[in-house]
């Protein structure tokens, strides 16, 4: 049976190195016979319907996506140490409770719906990753693996960082590329 593997690009700029990577790891998944989806959060209208709670129409397929997924995938930079925005706006309009956790009443437990899948995480970077993790305490990663995805029952959690990607030249973007495109071979 294929591997139901969802790429999440959240890039504010789908035509930046991140969109390659998403590009390279999709193509090895697929190399590999996952069943793949791409989710380009730049491209949906995330706010809900003026004075309504509900998701909008693109962060149900979105929920719907997430839900059909065995393997999740984001692909985005670290901008000021942690997520960038719309990665953040999506989080908070998506992994809503009903959806990503289920909060028992007067106790301090939760259930963790999405338990089940898995997650890779493709971040770049300019700070030298060493220095990201040391200096910094690496908090985009620990949001969104242990906060985010694990608070949701997402486990494993495994985070590939490439950088400093401006200090980078084309060799070594190219050899990221070609990382990447193994992990997707990998998946299935």
């Amino acid at each position: 049976m294929k591997k139901k593997v969802l790429v999440i690009l959240g890039h504010p700029q789908p035509q930046s190195y991140c969109g390659a990577l998403a590009d390279a790891y999709r193509d090895g998944a697929r190399e590999a016979a996952a069943d793949v989806r791409v989710l380009t959060l730049a491209a949906l209208e995330l706010a809900p319907a003026a004075g309504g709670s509900e998701p909008s129409p693109d962060v149900r397929r979105a929920q719907d996506d997430i839900r059909w997924a065995e393997h999740l995938v984001f692909v985005y930079p670290i901008l000021w140490g942690t997520i960038p925005a719309l990665l953040k706006a999506f989080i908070e309009r998506s992994f809503l409770p009903g959806f990503a956790v289920n909060f028992r009443e007067g106790a301090l437990g939760w259930d963790r719906l999405l338990a089940g899948r898995s997650a890779r995480l493709i971040v770049t970077m300019n700070t030298p990753p060493w220095l990201y993790r040391w200096m910094f305490g690496r908090p985009g990663h620990n949001t969104m693996k242990r906060a985010i995805l694990k608070f949701s029952g997402v486990t494993p959690v495994r985070i590939s960082q490439f950088g400093p990607v401006n200090r980078s030249n084309a060799v070594q973007r190219s050899r990221w590329l070609d990382a990447v495109r193994a992990l997707g071979r990998r998946v299935a």
